[in-house]
C-alpha cells in the first residue's frame, strides 16, 4: 500500500523511452513529457540515422549511383565510340587470359553470357509464335505493302552494351583470384562453346525465315506527294 496523498513513480523504462498515446498516428515518434527523448519507430528506413537523416553511406553511394547514371546518359548517342570502348576491354582481358594461361572456366562462362545476350538482341519483345491465335497486340509486318512497324528488341542495343561491358569487367576482376582458376582442358570448352553457338544461331535463323522478319530497322518508306501543276491566279 502506498502512503496516502502519494502517487506512484512511472517505471524506469516508461520514462526513457516514452508512450504513445491513443490520438498518436501509427509510425509517429512521441517524447516523454520534460524528457525529450523520441522513440524509434517501425516507418524509420534502414538509411537513416536516429535523427531522421540519410547515413554518411547511404548518401556516398547515392551520390555515386548518380554520377554513374549521368555519364551513362552521356554516352547514350555515342554508339560507336561505347563499342570500340568494350571491344578494346575485350582484347585486353583475351590477352591476359593468353599470358596468365588459365581462368579458361571464366572466359567459358564470359562467353556463354554475351551468346545470350546476343540472342536476346536479334529476338523481337513480342514472340510471333504466342501471337498466331490471338490479334491482340502489336505484330511483325509479313508483307511489303503493310504498315510500317519498326522491330522492337527484347533486348535494346544500349542495354545489349551494358550488359556486355559489365560482364567483360566482372570476369576481369576474377582473374585477380586464384580460386576461379579451375583447371580445365581448354580445347574442350572451345570445341563446345562453337557447337553451341552454331546451334543456337541456326534456331534463331530458323525463327527468323519462319515468321519473316529481320532483326533490323531499315526506316519507314516515304511517299511522295503530286505536284501541284496548276496555275495561281491573282485576284
Amino acid at each position: 500500500m502506498f502512503p496516502p496523498h502519494h502517487t506512484p513513480h512511472p517505471p524506469v523504462s516508461d520514462a526513457i523511452l516514452g508512450f504513445v498515446d491513443s490520438k498518436g498516428g501509427e509510425g509517429e515518434r512521441k517524447e516523454e513529457p520534460g524528457l525529450g527523448v523520441p522513440t524509434m519507430s517501425e516507418g524509420d528506413s534502414i538509411g537513416e540515422s536516429v535523427h531522421g537523416k540519410p547515413s554518411v553511406v547511404y548518401r556516398f553511394f547515392s551520390r555515386l549511383g548518380q554520377i554513374y547514371q549521368s555519364w551513362l546518359d552521356k554516352s547514350t548517342p555515342y554508339t560507336a565510340v561505347r563499342w570500340i570502348v568494350t571491344l578494346g576491354l575485350s582484347f585486353i582481358y583475351m590477352i591476359r587470359v593468353y599470358l596468365l594461361q588459365g581462368w579458361y572456366i571464366v572466359t567459358y562462362a564470359l562467353g556463354i553470357y554475351h551468346l545470350n545476350l546476343f540472342i536476346a538482341f536479334l529476338s523481337p519483345k513480342v514472340d510471333p509464335s504466342l501471337m498466331e491465335d490471338s490479334d491482340d497486340g502489336p505484330s511483325l509486318p509479313t508483307r511489303q505493302n503493310e504498315e510500317f512497324r519498326p522491330f522492337i528488341r527484347r533486348l535494346p542495343e544500349f542495354k545489349f552494351w551494358h550488359s556486355a561491358t559489365k560482364g567483360i569487367l566482372v570476369a576481369m576482376a576474377c582473374t585477380f583470384f586464384e580460386a576461379f582458376n579451375v583447371p580445365v582442358f581448354w580445347p574442350i570448352l572451345v570445341m563446345y562453346f562453337i557447337m553451341l553457338f552454331c546451334i543456337t544461331m541456326k534456331r534463331q535463323i530458323k525463327h527468323m525465315i519462319k515468321y519473316r522478319y529481320i532483326p533490323f530497322t531499315h526506316g519507314k518508306r516515304k511517299y511522295k506527294g503530286k505536284e501541284d501543276v496548276g496555275k495561281t491566279f491573282a485576284s
